[in-house]
């Protein structure tokens, strides 16, 4: 399960239209603090668009039923995108996307 992250970066670099989105599409599950995967990559060495991509990413799971459990409400999954700023997830770009969902 790790290693998918790593498999999609060097899926993406084959195709040359796409090959510079690789590095972004590899480091998609780093961490700000550097607990994420595959290459332990921490704060400003994690691409931006990989930041913007877990924001993204976990908003959108939150927010969407699963088969194993129902969505969040906006409220909970806010509140959950805030416990994690700094930690999981760059607090500049949870700000930005809660700016865009128009939440305060």
């Amino acid at each position: 399960m790790r290693s998918h992250a790593a498999i999609g970066g060097e899926l993406v670099a084959r195709i040359e239209a796409f090959a510079h989105l690789a590095p972004a599409v590899r480091a998609s599950h780093e961490r700000w603090d550097g607990g994420g995967y595959p290459d332990g990559l921490a704060g400003e060495q994690i691409p931006l668009a990989a930041r913007i991509i877990a924001t993204c990413d976990t908003y959108q799971a939150m927010v969407t039923d699963r088969p194993y459990r129902q969505a969040q409400t906006l409220i909970e999954a806010v509140a959950e995108l805030r416990r994690v700023s700094g930690s999981q997830l760059d607090a500049r770009v949870v700000e930005a996307l809660l700016e865009e969902l128009e939440v305060r």
